[in-house]
């Protein structure tokens, strides 16, 4: 009997200590780890570990970008963009830093053919892709900084197969997280 006594005051306790602990996280963290996933990360080490400051900054996204006008694309203009990445990967093979230019370039009238904010601001139109598209903006990021970047044909290799993600969830419309297996750049092909 008394042991069991012990055990029910131990539960017991440790449910009033998991209920304060709970309650004095921010309301968003779990929601905001699942939408966001590696951009809730990278959110928080650019915060340098502040996961309040971290979501507050995703929580301002959702507000700002949340209720965009996705827009879908006619077939069109499906293939359209189809046709202007298959050119770009062939190219890689003569040009990485043209095929970069191009990826970039692509992916930037795409977002806007979407809907996604224009311009001459990365960070808003990525931003706007995060809250969307969280599981691969960074390729798009990649995809960016390896054009402007002193990078091996390796890394922008790497970048524009991960650029892919993005393009094929823009193309297809898809949710953010889909698996897709279009990874048309093999190891070793364009490399110097």
């Amino acid at each position: 009997m008394t042991t069991a006594i012990i055990i029910i005051a131990v539960v017991v306790v440790a449910a009033i200590a998991a209920f304060f602990l709970l309650r004095g996280r921010p309301a968003g963290g779990r929601s905001l780890r699942g939408r966001f996933g590696p951009e809730y990360d990278r959110a928080v080490a650019r915060h340098d570990g502040d996961t309040a400051a971290a979501e507050q900054e995703l929580g301002d996204r959702v507000k700002r970008h949340g209720h965009l006008d996705v827009r879908p694309l006619t077939e069109e203009a499906r293939a359209r963009y189809a046709a202007r990445w298959a050119s770009a990967q062939e190219l890689f093979v003569e040009s990485p830093e043209r095929a970069l230019t191009e990826a970039d370039a692509l992916l930037a009238d795409l977002t806007r053919e979407r809907g996604f904010p224009g311009g001459e601001d990365f960070e808003d139109r990525t931003d706007a892709l995060s809250v969307h598209h969280a599981a691969h903006v960074d390729g798009y990021r990649r995809v960016h900084a390896a054009r402007h970047g002193n990078v091996s044909t390796e890394e922008m290799r790497e970048a524009l197969i991960e650029g892919r993600g993005l393009f094929d969830d823009l193309l297809a419309g898809a949710p953010s997280g889909r698996e897709h297996g279009n990874r048309h750049l093999v190891k070793g092909r364009g490399t110097s």
